[in-house]
């Protein structure tokens, strides 16, 4: 008899942002029960899970570029509104469902997902988390992913972090569980490129104010003067009109502009972030995830203290990671040296191995173990059960479902935007121009506005 076909895990991925997008399609690649192509102990062949991915519409939704400089595949991808996803989730049956959105998305997901699954069987499986370093709003982040099957942990200190949130407050930490970020990878660093380079990992809102953006590409840009031998790079998340994760009024594309003559080897660069460190000798940033990325692979890497070691900036992350350092240093050619017990609870290789053992692979093995155990319950899963409910949180919880055109019960409010097709051309022009009137305001407006209040 031929070998048997196993069926595909099938997954769901809503992602409101060109990163969560990123997290949220690798992880669900990851965490899938069974996607190897091996075959299994009885012959049967396993097969690669089958991914959908929906962008939830809104300010972040990402464009057809970043997308495309992302990368990452999926079987289907479509634009929606959080009403028309909760109809599809009414109607579909998936396996497992990763929420890749701000805190108050997920909420709002949370609780419009159990009312329209009240009457179901089965349900998939519910999984979140972040999509990088937390480094603020840690309770209030945390407490709105709350209800999930699985929350999960970028590092075994994030881990013990979330539990130490969640028994604080009496709900249930069980949730949570420790893999690692899911885009780390690519060749290990062996020694210097030529050109030697140094790459600044640009962050949209870190840090906030022209002076000290401006502060910062003066540095950079100085640094580029001072070693002509070297190629000086700027990478930069989004082009000026694009959103991603966090909204970035001043781009430093602009602030670059008015700078005038800039040395020849100092470039912007666009791109995968893999690519880039590709050829990176030195990666320089404030407090950006790329940080993370850059240590895995062993590249040298350094977190600026020129604007303080300050929570605000996210920097106070890695206060014993041996990367802070000055762009006084970096320009008297100082290179750091991790600490590899710090590294090594970041999840990353750098310091042995994520989580203190086993390979990078490994680190996702328990998140699979635990979706397979509970797709194979006895009688399906159990009602999701956020902490904020109207009884625990009257006060709060009905505006984040509100954003989301959700009534306090999770239901559709009246006159909520769904729509049963793509929409028509004209509806469509008007759309693209509603965003770019709004990132022009976020870029142009207000600045100018904030500005003249300060006079």
């Amino acid at each position: 008899m031929p070998p048997s076909t196993t069926k595909p895990t099938r997954i769901a991925v809503l992602a409101d942002s060109d990163t969560r997008w990123k997290w949220g399609a690798l992880t669900a690649s990851r965490i899938a029960p069974g996607p190897s192509m091996e075959a299994g102990p009885q012959g049967e062949t396993q097969v690669a899970p089958a991914l959908d991915g929906f962008l939830l519409r809104g300010r972040a939704t990402p464009t057809p570029r970043q997308l495309a400089e992302v990368g990452v595949r999926a079987d289907s991808l479509r634009e929606v509104t959080a009403v028309e996803f909760l109809r599809i989730m009414a109607q579909e049956s998936y396996d497992v469902l990763v929420l890749s959105l701000v805190g108050g998305g997920v909420q709002a997901m949370l609780h419009g997902l159990g009312r329209v699954w009240e009457d179901r069987e089965t349900r998939p499986v519910v999984v979140t988390g972040y999509v990088g370093v937390v480094y603020e709003k840690l309770a209030d982040g945390l407490l709105l992913r709350h209800g999930a099957d699985l929350v999960l942990a970028n590092s075994r200190q994030d881990a013990e972090r979330f539990r130490a949130v969640y028994d604080g407050v009496g709900a249930d930490s069980s949730a949570v569980t420790e893999v690692a970020l899911p885009f780390l990878g690519g060749a290990k660093y062996t020694g210097e490129h030529d050109p030697y380079t140094v790459v600044f990992a640009a962050q949209p809102s870190v840090p906030e104010s022209r002076k000290d953006r401006t502060y910062l590409l003066d540095r950079l840009v100085q640094h580029a003067r001072l070693h002509p031998e070297r190629e000086v790079l700027l990478k930069l998340r989004s082009k000026p009109g694009e959103h991603t994760t966090h909204i970035e009024e001043l781009p430093y594309q602009k602030l670059a502009q008015k700078l005038g003559d800039l040395p020849p080897n100092f470039r912007l660069v666009y791109g995968n972030m893999g690519e880039v460190l590709d050829r990176t000798d030195l990666l320089v940033t404030v407090s950006s995830t790329a940080a993370l990325e850059s240590l895995h692979r062993r590249i040298p890497t350094v977190v600026l203290t020129d604007l303080g070691v300050r929570e605000v900036l996210g920097n106070h992350h890695f206060v014993g990671s041996g990367c802070l350092a000055s762009w006084d240093q970096l320009d008297a050619g100082h290179r750091p040296t991790p600490d590899a017990d710090w590294v090594a609870r970041q999840g990353v290789a750098a310091g042995g191995t994520p989580s203190g053992g086993g390979s990078y692979e490994s680190a996702f093995i328990p998140a699979r173990e635990r979706i397979a155990k509970l797709l194979g319950r006895p009688g399906g899963l159990p009602p999701l059960t956020p902490y904020y409910t109207p009884a625990t949180a009257p006060g709060y919880l009905p505006g984040i479902l509100a954003r989301h055109h959700l009534g306090p019960d999770g239901t559709p409010l009246p006159g909520a935007p769904a729509h049963d097709k793509e929409p028509g051309p004209v509806r469509q022009i008007v759309r693209r121009a509603a965003r770019g009137a709004y990132r022009h305001g976020v870029q142009r407006v207000a600045p100018v506005i904030r500005r003249m209040g300060e006079l």
